[in-house]
């Protein structure tokens, strides 16, 4: 199996390419890092998991920011 992708284990450059062709035409590697350093999960070494990262972000879209909904 070459060049398989985990989608466990992302770097933040994969993570934006794939976020980008998936419809997100924003995404780069510095708003990835930005939303790490606000909050965003990532594995002990850096990865990113992209099913955590997107229930992160789904939630800050449907919590408006706001935790105490």
């Amino acid at each position: 199996m070459k060049n398989k992708t985990s989608l466990t284990a992302l770097s933040q450059e994969k993570l934006a390419d794939l976020l980008t062709r998936f419809g997100f035409p924003g995404m780069s590697v510095e708003i990835v890092q930005q939303d790490i350093d606000g909050g965003a999960p990532c594995n002990e070494d850096g990865t990113i998991n992209l099913i955590h990262y997107m229930a992160w972000m789904i939630k800050g879209v449907t919590t408006n920011g706001n935790e105490s909904n």
